[in-house]
């Protein structure tokens, strides 16, 4: 009877489920779908030509004097972001003679793992670099080791039930400790925690307002959609957030979705860069809301070959009309509730290190750990590159 060994495992871990990996990557986010994606970044970072104005040099009347157009160097740093997962060797060894047992346990494990990071960089993709999953007032309820947080409604990392998962990792301000979380209720955005590690307690942290960052991520997430288009001031990959280097950016300013603010937003981005998007990403409460708001617009599509009607009558989705065509509109569990981009995907770029994927440049997939169990880890060093020119956003929409 052949025995299994690591080398075994590791390949069986590779062979039958990277492609899983790379589907789970690449199709099951809309966003990240569409997004192009680079895995050439190599050197200590990248740059990329960008053009800020027309080259002067016109008139008329008589000969003009030349001048150049205005340029800047876009500077891309790589950001590091990892999922990994641990698989106790007992429960290898156990699965010895069950060759079916052992296939299905490692595949949930790798499956669950690769979605894990997904996540991860969808919720990065939708914020700002900084890690915040969001905030909460004054002291926590509950007691040291088990504190529970409320988050808030307002504010910049305002409430988002899909930034809280159970089971994750989390920090707290600048704080060393490390608290898992444990349930979160949508209803009344009471996020339960239970401390890990570390002596901190967030029942005597103070006054004032507090974020709660994913594990070991504060400041260290790749730049996102919150980031890009909503920069008034400062820089983005470096360069001056200016005129031609911003986004445009409609304040709804409480007020209910309209198809005017729609087009507004639509046929800014348009004038601003000379491109209409190509998409709009909003929350599912907006869609709710587009939704109800061009009824009339829906259609619906029906099978006439099919014997069986049941379930085959629904609406197909809605398109929004541009001046250029129509563009499809997605639903994102990430977006802020109050917020709607339009985002043109020609100009997004996720640009990877070599290498991403499963951690394998030791000739295995399984790491031995300092326990006994052996340790897989997945991801690499990236950076999104979104050029902010052609995008566009809308703020404030009523909740």
């Amino acid at each position: 009877m052949a025995t299994y060994n690591l080398t075994n495992a590791s390949d069986l871990f590779k062979i039958k489920y990277g492609k899983l990996s790379d589907n789970a990557y690449n199709s099951a986010n809309v966003l990240l779908g569409r997004v192009k994606k680079d895995y050439t970044f190599t050197g200590k970072r990248m740059d990329v030509a960008v053009p800020l104005s027309f080259s002067g040099g016109v008139g008329s009347g008589s000969l003009p004097t030349a001048n150049v157009a205005a340029y800047d160097d876009a500077e891309i740093t790589a950001k590091k972001m990892y999922a990994v997962c641990e698989i106790d060797r007992e429960t290898i060894k156990a699965s010895e003679n069950d060759e079916g047992a052992f296939v299905r346990m490692t595949k949930h494990v790798v499956q669950k793992t690769v979605e894990s990071w997904m996540r991860n960089q969808s919720r990065a993709f939708f914020n700002d670099g900084t890690g915040a999953l969001g905030q909460f007032s004054g002291n926590a309820s509950g007691s040291a080791a088990a504190p529970v947080i409320t988050a808030i409604l307002t504010g910049l990392y305002k409430f988002k039930e899909a930034n809280f998962e159970e089971k994750d990792y989390v920090n707290v301000n600048t704080l060393a400790s490390v608290f898992e979380i444990v349930s979160i209720d949508p209803t009344t955005r009471a996020v339960t925690l239970a401390r890990v590690s570390g002596s901190d307690d967030l029942t005597a942290i103070g006054a004032g307002t507090h974020t709660v960052f994913m594990q070991n991520s504060k400041d260290a997430d790749p730049l996102g959609l919150l980031g890009v288009c909503l920069a008034t001031s400062g820089s983005l990959y470096n360069v001056p957030v200016a005129r031609r280097w911003s986004s445009f950016q409609k304040d709804a300013a409480g007020s209910g979705l309209t198809t005017d603010f729609m087009n507004n937003v639509m046929l800014g981005v348009e004038k601003k860069c000379g491109k209409v998007p190509k998409m709009i990403i909003t929350s599912y409460l907006q869609l709710q809301k587009l939704l109800n708001l061009l009824e009339d617009q829906k259609q619906y599509v029906l099978d006439p070959r099919s014997t069986d009607l049941k379930g085959k009558i629904s609406f197909k989705g809605i398109e929004f009309m541009s001046s250029m065509g129509s563009i499809p509109i997605f639903a994102d569990r990430f977006c802020d509730d109050d917020k709607m981009y339009f985002l043109n995907d020609d100009y997004m770029t996720t640009y990877h290190r070599p290498g991403f994927g499963w951690f394998d440049d030791d000739g295995t997939v399984f790491l031995r750990q300092t326990t006994d169990a052996y340790g897989a880890r997945y991801g690499g060093y990236l950076q999104n590159y979104i050029v902010p020119t052609f995008q566009g956003v809308l703020t404030g929409l009523a909740l």
